[in-house]
């Protein structure tokens, strides 16, 4: 499904704090984690129906008052912390809004029936000539 990118931009809300890990006095003087938030149900990029998907497949990550939350404090950088929180929202809603593609059932081939009747066949066999019975 196509989404205007442009507009779900405009509709993000960014939030910097104290992001730990690696940096070691840098970490303690510098807001570089990033927390990206977005509302669904208040967006006008997407359709009722767009938003009941998304509502459905990622409602595990939305919270209570309808947002959607991403965090990154992967990189040192707040700019490149919030390019790949944005990437990896756009991943996100581009995955909860892909249709999948109806399963059609397909009827088990003839020879692997066969296949598994014969081996069926042997392994009785192998088990009968194991068992002790007296000869006549």
């Amino acid at each position: 499904m196509n989404v205007n990118r442009e507009q779900l931009l405009q509709e993000l809300t960014f939030k910097a704090s104290r992001s730990g890990g690696k940096g070691g006095q840098h970490v303690n003087k510098v807001s570089s984690k990033v927390l990206l938030s977005w509302d669904v149900q208040q967006s006008a990029a997407l359709t009722e129906e767009q938003k009941q998907r998304i509502a459905e497949r990622l409602a595990n990550r939305i919270s209570k008052e309808g947002l959607l939350q991403l965090d990154s404090s992967i990189d040192r950088s707040q700019i490149r912390n919030k390019e790949l929180a944005i990437e990896r929202f756009f991943l996100l809603i581009e995955d909860a809004l892909k249709v999948d593609k109806k399963r059609i059932p397909t009827k088990t081939p003839k020879s692997v029936i066969l296949n598994r009747l014969d081996r069926k066949k042997k392994q009785s066999a192998k088990k009968a000539d194991r068992q002790w019975r007296i000869k006549d």
